[in-house]
This record gives structure tokens, C-alpha cells and sequence, in this order.
């Protein structure tokens, strides 16, 4: 089959560092080409000297059997090629149809011909299945529209080679059905796909050819159909993955925390809560389950301190509490993984060390008496001891976070909430956006925290995740709680049934 792709022995080097060395790797027309690998492995960077944001530190890149320089995005639009980023580039006060067309260089008169453009877009939009409303705002359509929107901007481009960079770690699993039927439709159009994610299931459903990354080299490329789950997370990884089987508990300890008839927003069927009673106990994992957006979130910021409840009462620790502010649950030993890690858990522009230690400063260990000065090399030594201790491969403590792959992210977070010793952790989506290996290691560390006495409460939309390491199971729908059910031999069916409120 025709090759319109070829990347020859490409290195990326900061500093000392290989983000990618001697990576070969080529798509042929018409096919999905994945890029399999954990956090960090190096998909992300090898993508980004493709469509020439990084400069490529040795190698080159051929494009339908010709050596081509790409020294900016803009040059890649104009050989052909189009990237949806996991986290989108559009700009949410304007429309999708202006979104689409900005930058466009088709119209040379000083007007925009928008009448013209709006039927090249629908036009474009019906070919492929991209179902948008082109007057429609950014603000106001839901994620998955966002996303269908990048791929028309791409396609409207003149892309012939599609980068998807973790297309579905935001999607609901009725958007990943129709994504994976746009994929087709690109397929059968000759588009060509470089598909990156670490999600056996889907990488096994939508691929043609797989390449696995691992700590910046290409271990191997295989056809999907003559692989397994199994092989590619051994591949990933670099040693076999025992399965994990996680002992469920029934704790009989006091509670951590208690909701009693809770009501916030009560009368929005999505982001509110109607009559929420809830315990989580010392001891105990307790899993929310249910899919996203019938009040997780806002469950989530009552626990915390984020939002109050506008009746009911949240008990802590055996104290009712109220009109309190997240500081306070902090000060009440609160740890939370939040489900947006770069705008609730993370400060981009700091480095590593001050975001594992936004919530130690005044420690005594790390501050000089009157609080007037910090002691860097305390600092140093903790940052040094949790990259250790957490596996954060970064370069250095100083480098900043917003550099980090999303799982070395979340380790951060991780090292920092965990390391608090917490009374009460609340993590939600936990592993959203992380590869096998990162994800183990974070499952891991919330069964060890609920071992050595924290409660736990888990909110995630990975059903799977939930019936894994739940000790007990509360179902959401519509911000009412449907039901509760063992986390041992738990009923699927009845659960997903109340999922959909039934």
C-alpha cells in the first residue's frame, strides 16, 4: 500500500533529555496508524516535530516520497496535515463557523465570503458525518461538537494525514460510537489516520497498524489483527502485567464524612443535587457510579469545600459543617485528585517542586520561623524524594508542570494530596487520559491510602474502574442517588440499569 508518510530516524533532545531517539515510522494512505504508549514514552513529542512546533534534533520527514522541512504549523497545513490536540484550540466566544475559517486564506478580497464558506463547511460536515451547527458558540455546544468541530477545521484545511491525539479522553461512550464511525468514513474518503491513545480496547477496534513507544523508541510495529491487549500492554510497559485483583472490605469504622438530605441546585437535572444522603467510612472505598454529568461534579465540590449546600447537612468528622470554604476541608486533612487536573489540580506556569508543594509552604520543614523565607534545599531534597518514591520522570524539579506528560501530572498531584496522610480523599476520574502503567500505579496508591485507615470516595465514569476497586457502590442519575450495592460480587446489571435510571 502506498505510503504517504514516512518519519526516518527522528530524535527530539532537550538538554540532556531524549523525548524521542531514532524513531522510524510511516502511514500508509488510508489507514489508522497508532501510536501506543505510556505517559511520557514520547507520542506527543514525536507528533509535534510532524506538524512543526518542534524542530527535529536529527532525521527527517518524507511526504509522499519526498524529503520535506517543516518549520511551523502553518507549513503543515499546506503539505497536508491536520492535528485535534487532547486539549482543543478553539476559541469559545466565537462560532464554530468562525472558528473554522479562521486563519483562512481562500477569501482575497478584504471581505469574508461567510455565506460561501458556511455552505462549504455543511457540505463538508454531511460528507463525513461531522454533525455541527456552524452558527452555533463554542460555549455552547458540548465536548464531543468541539471535537467534531477540530476535525472539520483540519479537513476543511485540505488535510490528508489526521493527527487525533487522545480523541476519546473526553468523550462519553455514545461520542466514541459516532467518532469511531467518522474514523471509518475518513478511512474510506483515503484520509489517512495517526491515531494516539493507551486504551487497548479502542486501539485494537479502530487500528490497522500499531507502533508502540517506549521511553522515547519505537519498541515495534504490528497489524491489530494479529495482537492482543495483553502483548501491546506487555510491549508498553516492558514486562508482563499480572492482572489485578483488588480484596474488597466492609469497613465498620466511624465516618469521615456524611451527607444528609443534601440539596445544591436542586432543580437542574445535571449540575445539581436532590436529597443526597451519603457515608463514606475510615476503611472504605466508596465508588460513585453513573455517567458523566448528572451531579458528580457538584458532589464532588460539596465534599471538598469547593460549593455549599443549600440544604441538608454535611457532617465531618462528626462536626456539621457549613458555609465553610475549601481551605477549611483542607485544614481538616481533605485531599483531592479533581477531575481537571490542569484547571483545579495543577499551576502551569510552576515548576514540579512548588506545585507538590502549594499545600506545605507554612510547614515548619520547609519554611523559616515568621514564614519570611523558604528553605530551597528542603525543597530539593522532598521534590527529589517524591520522584522517587512516585516515579515523576521529569528533568529536574524545576521544570514546569504544564511540560509534563498527563500522567506525570497526575503523580504530582498524587505525591502531593497522598502524602498529606488524609482523613477523607476524594478523587475523581483519577485515571481519566492515563496510560496502563499509570493507571495501576494510581488504583494502587488509592487501595493503599484506604489500607492504612483514609476513606476514600471515588467519582469516576469508568464503570470498569468503579466495580474494580470499590468496596461500595452508590449509582447517580440526575443528582439523585438510584441505589447502593456491594463492591463484592457487586449486580452489573442492576447497576446499569440504575445508571440509566431505571
Amino acid at each position: 500500500m502506498e505510503e504517504i508518510l514516512r518519519m526516518e530516524h527522528i530524535s527530539k533532545q532537550f538538554g540532556d533529555f531524549y523525548a524521542n531517539r531514532d524513531i522510524t515510522f510511516g502511514v500508509r494512505k488510508g489507514e489508522v496508524h497508532t501510536l501506543l504508549g505510556e505517559n511520557g514514552a514520547g507520542k506527543s513529542t514525536l507528533m509535534n516535530v510532524l506538524v512543526g512546533l518542534y524542530q527535529p534534533t536529527a532525521g527527517r520527514i518524507l511526504i509522499n516520497g519526498k524529503p520535506v522541512r517543516i518549520e511551523s504549523p502553518a507549513q503543515a497545513v499546506r503539505l497536508g496535515i491536520g492535528m485535534v490536540h487532547q486539549h482543543f484550540m478553539l476559541i469559545e466566544a466565537m462560532t464554530v463557523l468562525q472558528n473554522i475559517i479562521l486563519g483562512d486564506t481562500r477569501d482575497k478580497g478584504l471581505f469574508i465570503q461567510h455565506e460561501e464558506r458556511k455552505q462549504e463547511i455543511v457540505a463538508l460536515s454531511q460528507k463525513y458525518g461531522l454533525d455541527v451547527d456552524p452558527d452555533a458558540k463554542i460555549t455552547d455546544i458540548s465536548v464531543g461538537a468541539q471535537q467534531r468541530v477540530e476535525i472539520l477545521k483540519a479537513l476543511f484545511r485540505g488535510a490528508e494525514i489526521l493527527v487525533l491525539d487522545e480523541p476519546t479522553a473526553v468523550l462519553t461512550d455514545i461520542e466514541v460510537e459516532k467518532l469511531y464511525a467518522i474514523i471509518d468514513r475518513l478511512k474510506g474518503e483515503g484520509k489517512s489516520i495517526v491515531f494516539i491513545s493507551h486504551k487497548m480496547r479502542e486501539v485494537l477496534h479502530v487500528s490497522d497498524r500499531i507502533t508502540i513507544l517506549r521511553a522515547g523508541k519505537a519498541v515495534c510495529t504490528l497489524d491489530a489483527d494479529k495482537t492482543d491487549g495483553r502483548e501491546l500492554a506487555s510491549l508498553m510497559i516492558g514486562r508482563e502485567l499480572s492482572e489485578s485483583n483488588y480484596k474488597k472490605i466492609e469497613s465498620e469504622q466511624e465516618p469521615v464524612i456524611e451527607l444528609v438530605d443534601v440539596d445544591y441546585n436542586k432543580s437542574s437535572k445535571h449540575n445539581g443535587l436532590n436529597g443526597i444522603t451519603l457515608k463514606v467510612r475510615r476503611g472504605e472505598i466508596v465508588g460513585v457510579a453513573g455517567v458523566d454529568g448528572n451531579g458528580q461534579s457538584q458532589l464532588a465540590q460539596i465534599v471538598t469545600g469547593v460549593i455549599c449546600a443549600e440544604s441538608g447537612e454535611v457532617v465531618l468528622k462528626g462536626r456539621k459543617v457549613s458555609h465553610v470554604t475549601a481551605a477549611d476541608f483542607i485544614a481538616q486533612n481533605v485531599s483531592h485528585i479533581p477531575e481537571d487536573r490542569n484547571r483545579m489540580g495543577l499551576i502551569g506556569d510552576m515548576t514540579v517542586e512548588e506545585n507538590l508543594l502549594l499545600k506545605s509552604t507554612q510547614k515548619c520543614e520547609f519554611c523559616e520561623a515568621g514564614g519570611w523565607r523558604l528553605k530551597k534545599k528542603a525543597m530539593k531534597a522532598y521534590t527529589d524524594e517524591m520522584r522517587d518514591k512516585y516515579d515523576i520522570r521529569c528533568r529536574s524539579g524545576e521544570q514546569e508542570i504544564r511540560s509534563l506528560s498527563g500522567g506525570n501530572q497526575q503523580k504530582v498531584i498524587l505525591a502531593r494530596e497522598l502524602e498529606a496522610q488524609p482523613d477523607l480523599l476524594v478523587a475523581v476520574h483519577p485515571t481519566r487520559g492515563l496510560d496502563i502503567g499509570a493507571t495501576r500505579y494510581v488504583r494502587d496508591a488509592m487501595v493503599a491510602a484506604r489500607d492504612k485507615g483514609c476513606a476514600v470516595l471515588l467519582i469516576s465514569a469508568d464503570f470498569d474502574e468503579v466495580l474494580q476497586l470499590s468496596d461500595r457502590i452508590v449509582v447517580m442519575f440526575e443528582g439523585r442517588i438510584m441505589g447502593e450495592y456491594p463492591g463484592e460480587n457487586p449486580p452489573v446489571q442492576a447497576i446499569s440499569y440504575a445508571m440509566t435510571g431505571k
